[in-house]
């Protein structure tokens, strides 16, 4: 099997097996509203495929239109298992892969949702890569994220950071810098979400 991102950390590898029982007490209520606002972004006009990339425990599945396919890839197995039942409304395919070296085909999908994922790889430039790579031209990427703003010194959240990122979370990503990596890529809106505009609501689109 080849050395894939995201094993190049296990720490994260064996938190995020950890915390899954206990993630959605944590995340879910806090995150719902962003995520369905998000979510309402997919088109309601024809039936797409998506690929919802960092997948976690499938909370944005309940939440997610009945008429799309969706794929909802995820690296870790036991977050996976619990995302299943909350798929069994939808046409939607489980997949055990890394976000940051995605096993599909380039312009394979519609859309690319990308919830609390893009900050919390290692690279996260490769996350936003990867997304656009096997989005089709003029697909939508919908990310829902927490990002240092330019500039921003931010200095307990940057020391707090070396960390949060191996065992959950990275606290310094600048979305601005990760896009500017990713240039067939354009933002059609950004929006602040929680935390004082620390989390955003970003749409993106391929040229």
């Amino acid at each position: 099997m080849p050395d894939l991102p995201h094993r190049q950390n296990p720490v994260l590898r064996i938190s995020y097996s950890l915390i899954a029982p206990i993630y959605d007490l944590v995340i879910e209520r806090a995150m719902r509203k962003a995520r369905m606002t998000s979510l309402a972004g997919l088109s309601s006009d024809t039936s797409q495929r998506v690929l919802i990339s960092g997948a976690g425990t499938g909370l944005d599945l309940p939440h997610a239109p009945r008429q799309h396919r969706y794929t909802a890839l995820d690296f870790n197995p036991a977050m996976l298992a619990r995302a299943r039942p909350r798929g069994e409304a939808l046409e939607v395919d489980f997949v055990l892969g890394d976000s940051m070296a995605l096993p599909f085909d380039d312009a394979q999908f519609d859309a690319v949702v990308l919830h609390l994922i893009v900050a919390v790889v290692p690279e996260p430039q490769l996350a936003l890569s990867e997304a656009a790579r096997v989005l089709k031209p003029g697909g939508t990427i919908l990310l829902f994220d927490k990002f240092l703003q330019p500039g921003q010194r931010a200095p307990l959240r940057r020391l707090l950071n070396g960390l949060s990122r191996r065992m959950a979370t990275r606290m310094d990503v600048v979305f601005e810098e990760v896009l500017s990596q990713v240039p067939q890529l354009t933002v059609d809106s950004d929006v602040p979400a929680l935390g004082g505009g620390w989390f955003r609501k970003i749409v993106l689109s391929k040229r």
